[in-house]
């Protein structure tokens, strides 16, 4: 990694520690990086060399929330998640059941300055990304988090990659996608080892990847990490769902993934009394080997 981006994983994750005093979690804090990341490169390409419209409401844009101080930060970021949470494509896919884990305003305002201290959009992309994977990575090695099933080692993905040989013009697909560890990998084999034309170019960043999760919040970080790393438009290439439940109609030239391997789940049921209880729910797999319930 770049000493660029290593600096900044760094300071960004050093204010990590502060907030745990807080309560809230490695998973938590790059959630809360994500929300304010995505609004701070909105804001970023309203202006030169971009001129782009905003794709975010006014009312809840960047300056928005750069202005704010004190108990409003703790009405106006709640505000926005839910106003955003509702809009169509990439941003209501980013903001879609999100939650404010960071309660104190002081601390909020803080992280809030050290993203507006960075010129997101004035990084090349792979700088972008890395800081963004760094972030990732720390989360998924922290073993109390259990982030892990979400995060599967790069160089084992990368291996896996290499010896598939994606082609360009082809069609990708993760139905337990993550964090985007594969189709990352598959966008990098691609760019990396033919030589693309425009139109092939355009393909690989609009129309070759796909992606499923069960879990909203990790739907979240991957439609992030390919945004930052260049994939993608407005519309959102993962979506959240249970790749298991039912065929989705469409088929790809390539299905890249790590999926789980846990036999165990549990479902989540309401009584009367209005308190969630979980029952078990267990697959049964003829083709799983080996009982277990850690999925990672």
């Amino acid at each position: 990694m770049p000493n660029e981006s290593a600096a900044i994983v760094q300071r960004l994750w050093n204010y990590c520690h502060v907030l745990r005093d807080d309560g809230v979690s490695y998973g938590d804090y790059v959630e809360q990086l994500t929300y304010l990341l995505f609004l701070k490169m909105a804001d970023e390409q309203t202006k030169p060399p971009f001129n782009k419209p905003s794709t975010t409401p006014k009312d809840f844009a960047w300056p928005s929330l750069v202005s704010q101080d004190g108990d409003k930060l703790e009405t106006h970021p709640r505000r926005t998640r839910e106003a955003l949470g509702v809009e169509p494509g990439m941003l209501g896919v980013i903001f879609r059941k999100s939650q404010n884990k960071i309660q104190d305003p002081a601390k909020l305002k803080r992280l809030i300055e050290l993203i507006n201290a960075e010129t997101w959009m004035g990084m090349d992309i792979d700088v972008k990304g890395e800081i963004y994977e760094g972030l990732l990575q720390k989360n998924a090695e922290d073993v109390k988090s259990g982030a892990g099933q979400y995060f599967t080692p790069r160089p084992l993905i990368k291996a896996m990659v290499e010896v598939i040989q994606p082609q360009p013009g082809m069609t990708i697909y993760d139905p337990a996608c993550g964090t985007g560890g594969f189709l990352l990998a598959a966008h990098d084999y691609i760019a990396k080892n033919y030589p693309l034309d425009v139109e092939q170019k355009k393909f690989l960043k609009f129309n070759t990847f796909k992606g499923k999760d069960i879990v909203d919040n990790v739907v979240r970080l991957c439609v992030m990490n390919l945004y930052l790393h260049g994939i993608g438009g407005n519309e959102s290439p993962i979506e959240a769902g249970d790749a298991l439940i039912s065929d989705p109609g469409e088929r790809f030239d390539l299905v890249m993934t790590n999926p789980p391997f846990g036999k165990k789940s549990s479902i989540a049921i309401v009584n009367n009394g209005g308190k969630a209880a979980h029952e078990p729910l267990i697959y049964e797999r003829q083709d799983f080997w080996a009982t277990t319930s850690n999925k990672q």
